[in-house]
């Protein structure tokens, strides 16, 4: 049998344990409109996906992955509560490594269901969990639910908290913004240059880039409220940067995260969420004593997933991605259920590692 046929056939063993859990068989297009797309993650996904265009359709990409079109096709037809699975090829442009795959399967489970999130989350894990079993990995999971009732609860301007939570996803933007907002950097001479023009406006350059001359007014505008504004507290600094280091087995996680929702009230609904999360991961089974808890984990990678986040790794093997990963979504659903929206989560799995790894043992 061939490589390819291998993987399929594996793809095929993996879906039919989802639908063995309860989902339903679905596809999704190949071809999504650009549009969606863009909305969602900007002119960033042009550097990750195939565009192509289409006379009457126009600009068109490749999936890059399975959430978008399922999460748009539930929102049009799906009833509640629900569960899907799906298997196919998933394209990814690779401009730094050409060692990585630009195309490759995804086989994965999806939850839809407002009942209880927490019990959701545990059932996509542990779902992923017993498809992953017999091969050796490690598991780590996360929450970015946390980091932004963190950066919600910021005694600052709302621009600030925006701009914070925009990029949560991006650490170094995230830490420069925070070092700036707090006072810790200084403002580049160019910037400082630019706020104290009488008006910054009057000039002779041409229109470049995709922004009006009255959006680049607003823009001037915020930053000169921002330098006026106070600095965020070192207190509160100290306290997201204690956050973001939480790095430990979930039980003792949970633990220090409690401790630090004492001077951060902010994030303690989302401390309760981890505790019911780590109660339904046990009831499922999983040994919560042992399992990973990163307050940072998914930060780079996992920029649709709002809260529950995890992933499975093969030890010693850092030149292999994921064999498996997932998240909760909940703000995709309002996004693109225009108006409507249901709690979601997630889960995917690469069969080809699975047959690499399963291969060589």
């Amino acid at each position: 049998m061939s490589e390819k046929a291998k993987i399929r056939a594996r793809a095929a063993a993996l879906a039919s344990e989802f639908e063995a859990a309860g989902a339903v068989a679905v596809e999704t297009p190949v071809l999504l409109p650009a549009e969606a797309l863009l909305d969602l993650y900007g002119e960033d996904i042009r550097g990750r996906a195939y565009v192509t265009s289409d006379a009457l359709r126009g600009e068109q990409m490749l999936r890059p992955d399975f959430t978008v079109p399922v999460v748009q096709m539930h929102m049009a037809h799906g009833a509640e509560p629900a569960r899907y699975t799906y298997a196919g090829e998933v394209f990814r442009r690779q401009e730094e490594d050409q060692t990585r795959a630009n195309e490759y399967m995804q086989v994965g489970y999806e939850v839809f269901d407002r009942e209880n999130p927490p019990a959701s989350d545990a059932e996509v894990f542990a779902v992923m969990q017993e498809a992953l079993k017999g091969v050796e990995l490690r598991a780590a999971t996360g929450d970015i639910g946390i980091l932004a009732a963190a950066v919600a609860g910021l005694e600052t301007t709302e621009r600030r908290k925006r701009a914070l939570a925009r990029h949560i996803w991006r650490p170094r933007k995230f830490k420069a913004l925070l070092d700036r907002y707090s006072g810790k950097a200084e403002m580049p001479a160019s910037r400082a240059a630019l706020l104290a023009a009488d008006d910054p406006m009057a000039h002779d350059y041409p229109d470049i880039g995709l922004r009006s001359q009255s959006e680049v007014a607003e823009r001037i505008d915020g930053l000169r409220a921002d330098v006026v504004a106070d600095p965020i507290s070192p207190l509160q600094v100290e306290l997201i940067e204690a956050l973001l280091n939480v790095r430990e087995t979930l039980p003792n996680a949970l633990e220090h995260i409690r401790d630090l929702a004492v001077d951060m009230p902010a994030i303690t609904e989302a401390a309760f969420r981890l505790r019911d999360r780590m109660h339904a991961l046990e009831a499922r089974g999983v040994d919560v004593e042992t399992l990973e808890f990163e307050a940072s984990y998914g930060r780079t990678s996992m920029e649709y997933y709002d809260g529950f986040v995890f992933g499975f790794y093969v030890p010693g093997r850092a030149d292999l991605p994921p064999v498996a990963t997932g998240g909760r979504y909940d703000a995709l659903t309002q996004v693109l259920g225009q108006g409507r929206e249901i709690p979601a989560v997630g889960g995917v799995i690469r069969p080809g590692i699975l047959v690499q790894l399963e291969d060589a043992a």
